[in-house]
């Protein structure tokens, strides 16, 4: 099965810059390919090109890197089903994997041993109806819930749903992010303040270091 091939549109090594192992060196698979245009998505490029490789060949070079920490991203990286097969393969070799989706897309059937991050599609997104709101009754208590915040509607919607779902209890983390350059940092703090809900803050480190440069 090792033979299965991805389009991959990168494999880097970087800081992590967000989530849970904010901080950590580690190994990025960048899948080609999404089924959503979020308005402010910072990825695009992701959305062709790339090459195919084979699984065994994306594990010899998440090996050069050296670093435990692998992160699945996209695009959508669900979007392509030969990804469980990677990401099983990831797992057996005891890298500790995480995985970057959308919510669109079905999450039952990746492995156990993946941490979820689960990016739900507040309005200002332009996708917040394709949120699979099913996926929330799969959630584990080591996956992370992620809301990319434009705006005080934004932030509305993202506190309701993390009420109404009671997403604090399902997980370990769930994440406001401002979207960069366009919600001012400290306002979403003082919003998250005054809401009282044990949710962590995030900013893009990544942007913070490296800005939007290409390998980061």
């Amino acid at each position: 099965m090792n033979d299965e091939r991805l389009r991959i549109r990168e494999i880097f090594y970087s800081l992590q810059g967000e989530a849970r192992d904010s901080g950590r060196p580690t190994v990025f698979i960048r899948l080609t390919g999404c089924p959503l245009r979020c308005r402010w998505c910072d990825t695009a490029y992701a959305f062709a090109g790339g090459d195919l490789l084979s699984v065994t060949a994306i594990l010899a070079e998440v090996a050069r890197h050296g670093t435990p920490w692998v992160c699945v991203t996209g695009g959508e990286p669900l979007a392509q089903p030969a990804v469980h097969t990677l990401l099983q393969a990831l797992c057996a070799a005891d890298y500790r994997v995480s995985l970057e989706t959308s919510g669109a897309l079905p999450i039952h059937a990746v492995d156990a041993r993946v941490s979820r991050v689960m990016d739900l599609k507040a309005p200002d997104s332009g996708e917040c109806e394709r949120n699979l709101l099913d996926n929330i009754t799969d959630l584990r208590r080591h996956d992370q819930v992620k809301f990319v915040i434009a705006s005080q509607r934004d932030f509305a919607w993202s506190v309701a749903m993390t009420r109404e779902h009671d997403l604090c209890r399902r997980v370990d983390d769930v994440l406001f992010s401002p979207v960069h350059a366009e919600l001012d940092a400290r306002q979403l703090a003082e919003w998250i303040l005054a809401s009282r809900l044990p949710v962590r803050m995030q900013m893009q480190l990544h942007k913070l270091l490296w800005n939007d440069e290409p390998g980061h």
